[in-house]
Formats: C-alpha cells, structure tokens, sequence
C-alpha cells in the first residue's frame, strides 16, 4: 500500500484521503517556512495537461488581506472565518489558455482545462497538509473579480479558490459518503 512520506513519518495514503477533514476554525500558531513549503511543494508535483503547469499560489499571511479576502464571501459562507483567522490562506490562480490547449486552440469540448489542473494541485496541498497535521478547507463561493484586485492578478490569469491552512482549533465534523455500490457502474452508465 502507498505511504506518505511528508512528516517523515508515515501515514497510508488512503488513510490520509478517507480521514481530512474540511477544517473551519483554526489556532493562531504560526506556520514556518520549511511546513509551509512542504505543502506548497505538493501542490508544485501535481499532475497537469500536458505539463503545462498553469497553476498558481499566493501565500497571504497578512491580517488585513485576509480580511478583504473573507469580504469576498457570502455572509452565509462559514468559511469567512476560517480565512480571517488562519495563519496562512493560500489564493489558487490559474494562467488562462495553456491547459487544454495545443498550439493556442482548444482541443478538448470541456474547453480551458484550468480548473481541473488547479483542482488537482489544490487537493494534492490539502492532503500533503492534512499528512502533516495542518487543516485546510476548499473555498470556491466567492466573488472572484474582487479577490483578483485585491491581490493584484494580472490579465490572462483567474482566481479559482481560496485555502485557509493552519492547525484546527477542534475535531472537525465526519461526514458520510456514499456507497460504491451508488456511484460505480460497470461497462455503461447505470449498469450495476
């Protein structure tokens, strides 16, 4: 069975996928350079089209971009907290145009591949974090175009999502998943 190897321990990888957890209130303690890096590096090995690598991470330690950023949400999101009062939020960007596309033209009906290349090295991050004990939550409800003035995001790239990283105050909540019995089907959609 695969292992992870971040710690320098040893976690299963599967026992790292089925136990994250999505992680809403963190501790204020801070996050150094050589963890932070270790996940940043999980995101840089993630698989993309073609190794076009059109992924993107900005770092925000600052309270005060935090706080804009956590602006960008829905007063509803409980998530605007988590990015208030983590010590890191990572901002995923994407470089528009490359993943999904060969010789500038898109070759796929799914059209700019960016959101599933981003989707990977985000989970890869996620999981790299949770091997070495820090939380994070995926955020996708936001308003975009305002994060992307905040942080300045040039033209021909896209914020996708926003990632507090830090240690959980608490046990996050376990939610259930379905059956593979309800989602596996065998040689055509809908034969079991």
């Amino acid at each position: 069975m695969p292992e992870c190897m971040i710690s320098g321990g040893r976690m299963d990888t599967l026992e790292t996928i089925k136990t994250r957890r999505s992680v809403r209130r963190y501790k204020p303690d801070l996050i150094d350079d050589n963890t932070l890096s270790k996940v940043l590096e999980a995101a840089r090995w993630a698989p993309s089209w073609a190794n076009t690598q059109c992924s993107r991470f900005i770092v925000v330690r600052n309270s005060s971009i935090k706080n804009e950023l956590a602006a960008t949400l829905t007063t509803t999101n409980p998530a605007a907290n988590a990015i208030r009062t983590a010590p890191v939020v990572i901002v995923a960007c994407a470089e528009l145009n490359r993943a999904g596309f060969y010789h500038g033209v898109s070759t796929t009906n799914k059209g700019d591949w960016y959101m599933f290349d981003v989707g990977i090295a985000m989970q890869n991050l996620c999981l790299a974090a949770h091997a070495i004990g820090l939380g994070t939550v995926h955020v996708g409800l936001f308003d975009a175009a305002k994060v992307e003035a905040i942080l300045s995001v040039p033209a021909g790239y896209c914020v996708v999502e926003i990632m507090p990283l830090g240690y959980s105050d608490g046990e996050p909540r376990m939610t259930g998943r379905k059956e593979l019995t309800e989602i596996i089907f065998h040689d055509k959609f809908g034969e079991k």
